[in-house]
């Protein structure tokens, strides 16, 4: 009798969901649409961030967890008693010159670096959900595209601490995890460019859209309404925003149609192309800064040779 009791009660509550990434622009919307639609809702602090959760730790049903993707142990606590992630964590450590001494090992020895965030981080997210009796799904927020010789690209990795090519290995990870996942690929996400009316796309199985602009608010209220959607599980969603007309005003037509993802992806040779990519585009940047270097030195001893000759 007890155990129905407990059973019954699980039913009637409302479904809680863990967030990582709760106090950056686009999980402060996440967790304020998620409190808005009846969840309970779980937030991930890292340490030291503690003033930026006051958006949401006043919020109904929001429960703050102190704690770091990069810990196995916080990801446990994370996860305990929800249904679902909504992984929104993301590297925004800066590359060193450092990094490229052969003696220096960074990405295993830095908890800030990119490896560890987007892709440590998200490993042990899938370990908590699979050692979980309630979690099963996890949203991860990735990036678009997975071309590494994109000047995009190259900027991210060359200057983020390869933080573009260590996000498409953690969602390698989910794909091969067994776990149900929704890898959203937004386009470029920024405040102030909410369109009225919306005019949404969704290409699933990583599929091409041009990239855009799009708002945090719009990126959120996808990832809220994914929760609802179990064929949006083991997805690949490229969001974008398209012209006026040639879109849907809301996700839920979009989310209707999703299938799960049926290509095959790049392997494990998609980071050594994304290595490939950055040491060709330093040695570009540096023969281009070297030729104008040049230039402007030629420029001033003509200056001085042609200064000189008017004082002789």
């Amino acid at each position: 009798m007890l155990s129905l009791m407990v059973s019954t009660a699980a039913l009637l509550s409302p479904p809680r969901v863990a967030i990582t990434g709760s106090t950056g622009k686009l999980g402060t919307e996440a967790v304020k649409q998620l409190v808005a639609a009846g969840y309970q809702v779980r937030a991930l602090v890292r340490p030291g961030s503690e003033s930026k959760a006051d958006a949401i730790g006043s919020l109904p049903g929001v429960a703050l967890v102190s704690g770091s993707v990069t810990s196995a142990t916080d990801c446990v606590t994370l996860v305990d008693g929800c249904s679902a992630v909504l992984s929104m964590h993301g590297a925004r450590r800066s590359s060193k010159i450092t990094d490229a001494l052969p003696w220096t090992r960074p990405e295993d020895d830095d908890p800030t670096h990119s490896k560890q965030v987007n892709y440590v981080g998200v490993q042990n997210l899938i370990d908590a959900v699979k050692a979980s009796a309630t979690c099963q799904r996890i949203i991860r927020i990735t990036g678009k595209g997975e071309t590494p010789f994109s000047i995009f690209s190259i900027l991210i990795n060359t200057m983020g601490s390869m933080a573009k090519a260590w996000n498409y290995e953690g969602e390698r990870l989910l794909r091969g995890s067994g776990v149900d996942y929704t890898i959203v690929r937004p386009g470029v996400m920024m405040d102030g460019v909410e369109l009225e009316p919306k005019s949404l796309a969704l290409a699933d199985d990583g599929g091409e859209l041009k990239v855009s602009k799009i708002g945090y608010p719009t990126i959120a209220a996808l990832c809220v309404e994914s929760l609802a959607y179990p064929n949006a599980a083991k997805c690949t969603l490229t969001a974008m925003a398209v012209p006026t007309g040639e879109g849907a005003d809301t996700y839920a037509p979009l989310l209707q149609a999703v299938r799960a993802d049926r290509r095959a992806f790049p392997g494990d040779e998609l980071f050594a192309k994304n290595l490939l990519a950055v040491r060709l585009g330093g040695a570009a940047i540096v023969g281009i800064a070297a030729a104008a270097a040049a230039g402007v030195l030629n420029i001033v001893l003509r200056l001085v040779a042609l200064v000189g000759s008017f004082l002789r």
